[in-house]
């Protein structure tokens, strides 16, 4: 399976990466309903830190943002699956499929955290170079006035000595 619809079917709800029952129930080839009936049956192994119910708004809002049918289809909210929640799937859902797409899905889920890892190291660089030209302005900024104020000190015209005799007179 190309990993672009694994990827494509990969959101971000409440700060984690999370999948649908029904794209994850598509993808090890069962209905919604088995899967579900599976996790129900072993709801233990299942905490709200790997599966939680998205609310009303959450799912209003994931649907209108992939345009998915306001009627007919389901009748409850989905749940979604973090990446531990997916893994602990492979323990219920023991077919062959299950256990490829497992795989599969772990590793892009591996994947997606290194290059979340990497941009956040580049940032990091990025910040750094940032704090550098700041420090290099401000230090410009100090030539600069000190430059000012040297050309004020030879720009102020110093007295001239008078050459020739002092009269009194004048």
């Amino acid at each position: 399976m190309p990993d672009e619809i694994i990827i494509n079917k990969i959101f971000y709800i409440r700060d984690q990466k999370v999948m649908l029952d029904s794209d994850l129930a598509g993808l090890y080839g069962v209905e919604t309903r088995v899967l579900n009936q599976a996790i129900n049956r072993n709801i233990d192994r299942f905490p709200s830190d790997f599966m939680f119910q998205l609310s009303d708004r959450e799912w209003a809002n994931l649907k209108s943002q992939f345009v998915i049918s306001s009627w007919g289809g389901r009748r409850t909210l989905p749940f979604v699956f973090t990446e531990h929640g997916v893994l602990m799937l492979s323990s219920v859902l023991n077919s062959k499929q299950a256990i490829q797409v497992n795989i599969q899905v772990m590793r892009i889920f591996t994947r997606i955290r290194q290059m979340f890892m990497d941009n956040t190291e580049l940032r990091l660089e990025i910040e750094k170079i940032k704090t550098k030209l700041d420090n290099q302005d401000k230090n410009m900024e100090v030539v600069f006035r000190y430059l000012d104020e040297l050309l004020e000190k030879k720009e102020e015209p110093k007295p001239r000595k008078r050459i020739g005799y002092k009269s009194d007179n004048l």
